[in-house]
């Protein structure tokens, strides 16, 4: 378990629902919103907290916020909730968050769900390739990013059978400014591997993959799914990296599954 850091900024969540809690961490350069085609579903079962991250949606970047900071920021949401216990979902960076809050608060954590996101730290390339989009943006060109970023998220069945929602969620990563952005790929760049908490895990955990997603590869997610004790996987067929929009009905069912099996085995 690491330390925990300061400088911790305060975050607009929404609360909904009823029942075990359930939170919902987003990725990038999403806000809570991006769960909202599976949020009725799944708050008829479970109480859910959805956050908008530092510098996304509705909460505001007061300062540099590290993948640690911000799982400390959601610790801040359950303590003032007076929560103690909650499953965590995680969307692609989200899920960097979710691992940190299961590092950092193992015995407050019922179970963890990886939504198109895995443990490991970024690799070189990756560094490279995160460097030259911060480049972009320093330079404003953040639209001409976005534009092509955005579209590469969605699976290309996908982006053809509805242009007008992968539009829709350019505008909506529009709206996130730039240095919020940048904060936000430093936050990814310099996140430790958290392989270990996988292997001492406490809790079940919960892997969702896409077979065309063309940022996390399913071969990838395959060879790291068997690490922890007990493991929940499912891949999605035609589906890329946003499951929420791409096959809502597949993610909420295993979301509900998983968490409801999560509350049993901790009870």
């Amino acid at each position: 378990m690491q330390e925990q850091p300061d400088n911790i900024s305060p975050l607009f969540y929404r609360k909904t629902g009823k029942g075990p809690v359930l939170v919902l961490l987003h990725g990038f350069p999403e806000s809570g919103t991006m769960w909202d085609n599976i949020v009725g579903e799944l708050s008829s079962h479970f109480t859910l907290i959805i956050p908008d991250l530092p510098g996304s949606g509705n909460s505001k970047l007061d300062h540099k916020a590290s993948i640690d900071q911000m799982a400390v920021s959601v610790k801040t949401i359950l303590d003032k909730e007076g929560i103690d216990k909650s499953a965590i979902a995680g969307h692609s960076m989200g899920g960097y968050v979710a691992l940190a809050f299961a590092d950092l608060y193992p015995d407050q954590t019922s179970g963890l769900s990886l939504v198109h996101s895995i443990q490991l730290a970024d690799d070189e390339e990756k560094k490279k390739v995160r460097i030259k989009s911060i480049e972009l943006i320093q330079k404003g060109a953040k639209r001409s990013f976005i534009s092509q970023m955005v579209p590469n998220l969605f699976s290309d069945t996908f982006k053809r059978s509805d242009p007008k929602t992968v539009e829709e969620q350019v505008e909506q990563a529009m709206k996130m400014e730039g240095n919020s952005m940048i904060n936000f790929y430093y936050a990814m760049m310099n996140r430790s591997d958290r392989t270990y908490v996988l292997d001492n895990a406490i809790f079940p955990i919960q892997w969702i993959a896409g077979i065309n997603d063309n940022l996390i590869s399913y071969k990838k997610i395959l060879e790291q799914c068997h690490r922890s004790g007990i493991n929940f996987v499912s891949f999605y067929n035609n589906c890329g990296h946003m499951s929420m929009f791409e096959a809502p009905g597949l993610l909420s069912k295993d979301l509900l599954e998983f968490v409801s099996y999560c509350n049993s085995y901790q009870s």
